[in-house]
């Protein structure tokens, strides 16, 4: 409702003032339209497979930042490997640690990297940039291993419960052959090795080493445990030879006595599978008859080259281990 004051209504005058105020306003809306369009504009389409993208984000490289050298401009591993090496990575996500960090108030202390542990770091970080791990857990009920490994003591036999797993993954390498093998990516050819070499790792001082036990497959447990023990021994001393460490085609860790449940190994390029076998527990479980009984349980992971074999055949490998190890018995019927 408007009041009429009986007073005539002025316009407002349009001077230069308000003139140049009006152009002002224009001016502004203009650049800013320049500027949300520059702000709303597409990203560059980048062309990559996931596992450069990977790489990249690992490296903590800006993928988008990288000129292609593929096909059609594509971006490739080496392009990621070349850029990061020229020391132009930028991580947008991220800080430099050593950035947000006042380094005056921390005391540290540098530990070189070299040596055996030199040589571990490069080749895990080779195995895990360019093979696509998957990792398959399971379970085994190792009761009537552990009590057959019993009665075999009072009998004076003392074998190793890792050396019933190495036989029981000989003989499971020799159905899924896959898994002893190694991917020749120039020739794009999958080598399946018609004997099993037995990497195992051994801790020491220095660091992880891996003594192979050459043609497992032919050799009895009792043979099998002789040689894991001597080349443990000369592992821990510092005696390992380059012949005692070639040719393994398989990888095996028991980290059981150390503890922990489960982890995700690194496979041991150029194999194509290593299986780790954790802590064992005492558990309640269903048994025959649906009783219920306090059974010795352990922990199995499995990593697998994803390239060469799909899940399927990794969980099948495992259900054969596993059958084994959980009737022992059967160990013999394979016997060398």
């Amino acid at each position: 409702m408007e009041i009429n004051t009986g007073e005539e209504k002025k316009e407002p005058s349009y001077t230069e003032e308000s003139k140049q105020v009006e152009t002002g306003v224009s001016s502004n809306k203009t650049e800013t339209s320049k500027n949300t369009a520059a702000v709303s504009s597409p990203p560059r389409r980048i062309r990559a497979a996931p596992h450069t993208r990977r790489i990249a984000r690992e490296m903590g490289v800006n993928i988008e930042k990288i000129d292609g050298t593929g096909p059609s401009g594509r971006v490739i591993d080496d392009d990621v490997y070349r850029f990061a090496q020229g020391g132009d990575s930028v991580n947008d996500t991220f800080p430099d640690s050593d950035a947000a960090v006042n380094s005056t108030s921390q005391e540290k202390e540098s530990v070189p990297l070299t040596g055996v542990r030199k040589q571990i770091a490069k080749k895990m970080s080779d195995s895990w940039n360019t093979i696509p791990h998957v990792t398959h857990f399971d379970e085994a009920d190792i009761t009537n291993l552990l009590n057959f490994r019993d009665e075999l003591k009072q009998s004076d036999e003392t074998i190793s419960v890792t050396s019933f797993f190495i036989k029981a993954i000989v003989i499971s390498l020799q159905d899924y052959k896959v898994f002893n093998a190694r991917l020749d990516e120039e020739n794009e050819m999958i080598e399946l090795f018609k004997s099993c070499h037995i990497g195992f790792a051994a801790d020491t001082k220095e660091g992880v080493m891996v003594p192979a036990i050459q043609n497992a497959d032919k050799k009895t447990i009792k043979t099998i445990n002789k040689e894991m023990k001597a080349l443990t021994e000369k592992a821990q001393e510092g005696n390992l030879s380059p012949s005692d460490m070639k040719n393994s085609t398989f990888t095996v860790n028991n980290v059981g006595p150390l503890g922990g449940t489960a982890a995700t190994p690194i496979i041991n390029k150029p194999h194509t599978g290593i299986i780790s076998f954790h802590k064992t527990k005492k558990k309640p479980a269903v048994i025959e008859n649906d009783e219920i009984a306090i059974r010795s349980i352990m922990t199995i992971s499995f990593s697998f080259d994803h390239r060469v074999a799909d899940g399927a055949r990794a969980i099948e490998f495992i259900n054969r281990f596993i059958d084994l190890i959980e009737n022992p018995k059967k160990l013999f019927l394979e016997l060398a």
